[in-house]
């Protein structure tokens, strides 16, 4: 039976791809989440393209301030700064309980995505934190994620949680042959991503967070 599929898009806003993949999204009447970065919206610019996607109906979510070391490697302020700055950047686009992804290292999932200060403020702030159960590669095999992507789908025993970047990588021409495969496979979009990808739902932990959660380093 076809598996629904949270779509999400990380790593944005840009310039020269975001808006062609909400054309692509807007025509195939697909709702998403943009996890984006904080620091790209400094630029005012940018900042007008996570605020068109969400009064086009998507979710915008924190990807942390700079996408740089992951959170579970950082001191327990760096940490929580990276969320919180972000946090003020996002202003009013964000959801009632804001979304929070942590950036994972290429994708894995382990206790290097965040700390325990980071966990705590994400608990206290009354975030929910989305992760993933599918991810083609598309930043580093631009032309080669499509099947990827669609045998992800395809071999799911569940809902799935997938990561895509609107990066100017080129990856996204490829996005409206995917998501037209997709529907013709009977694939259901959702905005809610399932609940084995949400560890903590509007700050409160669905499951044990050790795994994703390591101490803080020592300043």
């Amino acid at each position: 039976m076809p598996q629904p599929i949270c779509l999400t898009f990380d790593n944005g806003p840009e310039p020269e791809v975001t808006p062609d993949v909400l054309a692509v999204l807007a025509r195939r009447h697909i709702p998403a989440s943009f996890f984006v970065i904080g620091q790209k919206l400094r630029d005012s610019a940018r900042l007008a393209l996570p605020a068109r996607a969400r009064a086009e109906g998507h979710r915008i979510g924190n990807h942390t301030l700079t996408h740089g070391t992951p959170l579970g490697r950082r001191g327990g302020a760096e940490a929580v700064a990276e969320i919180a700055e972000t946090d003020a950047l996002i202003g009013a686009l964000a959801e009632s309980a804001p979304l929070f992804r942590p950036n994972g290292g290429g994708g894995v999932l382990g206790p290097h995505l965040l700390n325990r200060s980071a966990a705590a403020h994400l608990q206290t702030r009354g975030h929910t934190v989305v992760l993933w159960n599918a991810i083609p590669r598309d930043w580093d095999d631009p032309d080669g994620w499509p099947e990827r992507a669609l045998a992800q789908w395809r071999a799911a025993k569940g809902p799935v949680a997938m990561v895509l970047h609107d990066l100017p990588t080129g990856a996204m021409r490829h996005l409206d042959r995917v998501l037209a495969t997709l529907l013709e496979e009977g694939a259901t979009f959702t905005l809610d991503a399932p609940d084995t990808c949400v560890p903590i739902r509007a700050g409160r932990p669905t499951g044990p967070l050790d795994p994703i959660v390591s101490e803080d380093v020592a300043p």
